[in-house]
């Protein structure tokens, strides 16, 4: 639980046209909850947010002070201990709702993502810009996810084209997924939707046969970004620095799974996407979420957060 916060410390370090960063700006639009925008690359290198992060460098992370959220399922969290109401978790509900966001932002995600860049889609993404741009992305991407079963193209159209369907099947009757406000499950099937209807809008024709999933974004899209001011790496840096002790009143409860022990040194890592580790001294594992304790000569002092589900924690090897 978070103690002690103005909401004007909240800082988002995201950059425009990430998915993944749109769901969390309309979570905050939706909490009205004012908040700090630092613009980051999209591509490596990252060197301010490994100062931060320790090595994690997928988009976006949240901090407050100098804790630092990674994962978008956990920056939900994170904002509804912040901000109750409105609820992201409905009572009778919260359950489904984080089982069906969690396929939200994988199987949908990568459905949507194979289709919406397709050479059609890659093309209009990076019109105007130099032929480098395109091969720049797509080896960093191809980096990130090394390992990975990606769709191919006419798999991930007819995968969308279902998905979009018993979405629309779930909207019947109601304005959206669960009832008559938005969940956690809303804002992470809006996101690569809205990819495919705003980044590439060229591939927005895949929408067209589920109007109710149009009228659904339009009703995601009006709940807005929340008040925001600009900020910049160097200040967030700053201020992670100056922030002598963490924000948290961390949980004391913990569970073991590995056998390591608290104060232990350890990396946690993405079990797929993105694999890049962060590695410091374990401060806390719930059953929810480990913290990493880190030192950054920049940033100093660093509690890093994950959540438990989709990272992998290993225990340091002695020197």
């Amino acid at each position: 639980m978070l103690i002690n916060i103005d909401m004007s410390d909240i800082i988002l370090h995201h950059y425009p046209t990430s998915p993944f960063s749109e769901k969390i700006r309309v979570v905050l639009g939706y909490k009205k909850l004012a908040w700090k925008s630092v613009i980051i690359p999209a591509l490596m290198p990252k060197p301010d947010v490994v100062a931060l992060t320790g090595g994690y460098r997928k988009t976006p992370f949240l901090q407050i002070g100098s804790d630092v959220y990674c994962d978008s399922a956990l920056i939900c969290e994170v904002l509804e201990d912040l901000q109750p109401t409105p609820t992201l978790y409905p009572a009778q509900q919260r359950g489904l709702a984080r089982i069906l966001a969690q396929w939200a932002d994988s199987t949908l995600f990568w459905a949507a993502m194979a289709y919406s860049l397709q050479a059609k889609g890659a093309a209009a993404m990076f019109e105007g810009a130099p032929p480098e741009a395109a091969k720049a992305f797509g080896a960093d991407r191809a980096a990130m996810s090394a390992g990975m079963t990606r769709l191919r193209p006419g798999d991930a159209t007819a995968a969308y084209k279902s998905y979009l369907r018993r979405i629309a099947s779930m909207l019947d009757g109601q304005n959206f997924l669960l009832g008559s406000a938005p969940c956690v499950a809303d804002f992470a099937a809006y996101h690569p939707l809205w990819f495919s209807r705003v980044r590439v809008p060229v591939m927005a024709g895949v929408l067209d046969a589920t109007p109710s999933v149009l009228t659904w974004m339009d009703r995601m899209a009006a709940l807005g970004h929340g008040p925001t001011e600009k900020s910049t790496a160097a200040e967030a840096i700053a201020v992670c620095a100056a922030s002598a002790n963490s924000t948290l009143a961390n949980d004391t409860w913990f569970q073991d799974e590995h056998g390591i022990p608290l104060g232990s040194r350890v990396t946690v890592a993405a079990e797929t996407f993105g694999q890049e580790t962060t590695e410091g001294e374990l401060l806390a594992a719930t059953r929810t979420r480990y913290t990493l304790r880190r030192v950054d000569p920049r940033a100093g002092t660093v509690q890093v957060h994950f959540p438990r589900i989709g990272y992998v924690l290993k225990a340091c090897l002695p020197a």
